[in-house]
């Protein structure tokens, strides 16, 4: 974190003011934020207005922001939508953006933290539960604990999982399915527990939890800030934001701070909070909720020009009189008290004691394959979907024939032309369908420090591919005997092969822009987008080769589609002979019928494609590892993108 000035400057001077009894004093762990403030440049118009678009503006999310808060206290951030809650939030843990627009300092025990230090010092609960829908309580947490805390021994696992599941009352369900929007699991409250429930596995002193009673009743709310309560009493630190407090929350929070156009309107504690607003000559009424109350007394109305100004006054002078009060003073003096204690205590860092790359992995694939081995809906689609299309290729074709004039080399064109145009849409769809609930708890865990993205990735990769070789197993075993191609059994396993390809590099691609773009919807048009360019210009069915352009020559070599068509077309077309109806003259006899042998067909469309067979397989299948390596190279790209904004 950056500062206006030197803080070991700063530091040693305030220090020389201290007396020997405060220096020395010896609190427990705690927090202290001094003078965060924090700006984002935004664009000034929308994408299209080029002239606005282009013009950025400066915003001033976070202003001077001070507070300081110790073990055994849980403190409330309140204040309206828009405030800077989630933002403070974010800079106390260190997730913000744009490092260079962040000023002011973090301490934790009095010793400012590292950059690096952010993440093993504090645990934090995001607004949203990214929980797996079809595991257990019990397993959600056990593998989370592997990964965090593989070093111990499995009945020590067991025993923290039971343990933590006890502290949150979640121990007489921990064998339900937590479930989803689709099908019924635990409540949203159960949720909640759940996901605060991993991160005290690693036995945090320090929590923060954005928003932790949002989209709950009023009763699982309190139920929740109690539970928080409970778990900051046994010697934590706990802070929370929230944006329609109870009115029996007010006496559960230790410390209160009201945020407004992203200042520190009051902190402090809830008796200070009456006595402040009273002497600014805003007293509660007494049938009112005091934090709602407060709240809307110093929230900014926008929905006119007059009231905005009127509200932003008003915010203002009661800013004006927090920073000139004694509450204000003794928070100031408090975070140079313990800056300067003589002896300060180590950080509290969360208890971590992970295991080596490839376990990480294979704790992952085992998480993945046990929760999607539970979505029937998802393994009758992943399985049946490529034999519905081959049953239906098979109805339509019902049997090959050699003779032109019924269609010898049309049908078998149209055939390959199928295959390398379905199999790849298969995929994608899967891809998109499965990976992006994956995707959301990697986000949230990479940043807890369980693994890389790049981990959950390769672990879903690895798991998928079992089921694209049943399925293509399924369909190549029906359909190639079926309706009569080639017969002969090396020719079955190429065809086999370069059909589980096309299908893999279909489950590839979304991959590749999941890592960037958050929208699926995006993703699927995008790539099916992408697909059927591919197969226009690769695979020179829907135009022959001499007659594209030149452009599109070349750019036919970047499509995997080239490659699965040249390699079909040779492995069905190479050593067939055709007849021109009855008869079994040569072709020449009837204008209708083009060839006689198979080579000629590939020779005169796919001049190429016989002598580079084995080179264009080979090149197919370097796009399985190709494929792979981009999407985990645009996983790191989001990484960045998102850690410049």
């Amino acid at each position: 974190m950056s500062g206006r000035g030197s803080p070991a400057l700063e530091r040693s001077s305030s220090c020389e003011l201290m007396s020997e009894e405060e220096a020395a004093a010896q609190p427990g762990d705690s927090i202290s934020v001094q003078g965060v403030s924090y700006t984002i440049r935004e664009h000034v118009g929308a994408w299209w207005n080029l002239s606005l678009y282009y013009k950025k503006q400066t915003r001033q999310i976070l202003k001077d922001v001070s507070f300081h808060i110790e073990s055994g206290q849980i403190m409330g951030i309140l204040g309206s939508s828009g405030s800077g809650k989630t933002t403070l939030l974010d800079a106390i843990s260190g997730r913000l953006g744009q490092k260079d627009n962040f000023f002011g300092e973090v301490y934790v025990n009095g010793r400012q933290l590292k950059k690096e230090q952010f993440r093993d010092c504090f645990s934090y609960v995001p607004q949203s539960d990214t929980l797996l829908s079809f595991l257990t309580i019990r397993e959600s947490l056990t593998y989370t604990a592997l990964l965090t805390l593989q070093k111990r021994s499995n009945d020590l696992i067991k025993k923290k999982v039971d343990a933590v599941m006890a502290e949150l009352s979640l121990s007489h369900i921990a064998d339900k399915i937590i479930g989803s929007r689709i099908f019924a699991g635990i409540s949203g409250g159960e949720k909640r527990r759940v996901s605060i429930a991993a991160q005290l596995l690693q036995d945090p002193k320090i929590m923060l939890l954005d928003e932790p009673t949002t989209g709950l009743d009023c009763l699982t709310a309190n139920q929740i800030v109690s539970l928080l309560t409970e778990l900051a009493h046994k010697g934590r630190i706990v802070i929370i934001t929230i944006h329609q407090p109870r009115s029996e929350l007010f006496r559960l929070f230790d410390k209160i701070a009201i945020m407004s156009v992203g200042e520190m309107v009051f902190y402090g504690n809830p008796m200070e909070m009456i006595t402040f607003f009273s002497d600014c000559g805003y007293s509660c009424y007494e049938q009112s909720n005091p934090l709602d109350f407060y709240v809307d007394l110093t929230s900014v109305d926008t929905h006119s020009k007059e009231r905005e100004l009127e509200t932003y006054s008003r915010v203002q002078v009661i800013v004006s009189a927090y920073k000139n009060s004694e509450i204000f003073s003794e928070v100031l003096a408090t975070i140079e008290r313990t800056k300067c204690m003589k002896e300060l205590p180590p950080i509290p860092f969360k208890n971590k004691d992970s295991p080596n790359a490839f376990y990480k992995l294979w704790i992952l694939f085992r998480r993945i394959t046990k929760n999607f081995s539970r979505d029937k809906m998802g393994i009758t689609m992943r399985i049946l979907q490529n034999l519905l299309f081959g049953l239906f290729v098979a109805f339509f074709l019902l049997r090959l024939r050699n003779d032109q004039l019924k269609g010898a080399v049309q049908d078998r064109v149209g055939f390959v032309y199928q295959c390398v145009t379905a199999f790849p849409c298969t995929g994608i769809l899967n891809a998109v369908a499965l990976f992006p609930p994956l995707r959301a708890i990697s986000d949230q865990e990479s940043k807890d420090g369980l693994y890389k993205k790049w981990q959950m990735l390769l672990a879903y990769i690895v798991h998928f591919l079992p089921f694209s070789v049943i399925s293509v197993a399924i369909f190549s075993t029906l359909v190639y005997w079926t309706v009569g191609l080639y017969p002969d059994a090396s020719r079955f396993g190429i065809f086999f092969a370069v059909i589980l390809a096309c299908h893999t590099i279909g489950e590839l691609l979304p991959l590749v822009l999941l890592g960037v773009i958050q929208n699926p919807q995006v993703v699927q048009s995008g790539v099916l987008l992408i697909n059927l360019a591919g197969v226009i210009v690769g695979t020179g069915l829907v135009r022959t080769i001499e007659e594209m352009p030149t452009p599109f020559k070349i750019l036919r070599y970047l499509t995997f589609q080239k490659y699965s068509t040249e390699v079909l077309i040779v492995n069905e077309f190479h050593g067939l002979n055709f007849t021109c109806g009855k008869s079994d003259s040569s072709t020449a006899i009837n204008p209708l019928c083009g060839f006689s042998h198979g080579i000629q067909f590939i020779e005169k469309n796919f001049p190429d494609a016989l002598s580079w067979f084995t080179i264009n397989f080979l090149i197919l299948y370097a796009f399985l590892p190709g494929l792979a390596i981009i999407a985990i190279l645009s996983f790191k790209i989001r990484d960045r993108i998102i850690g410049r904004q």
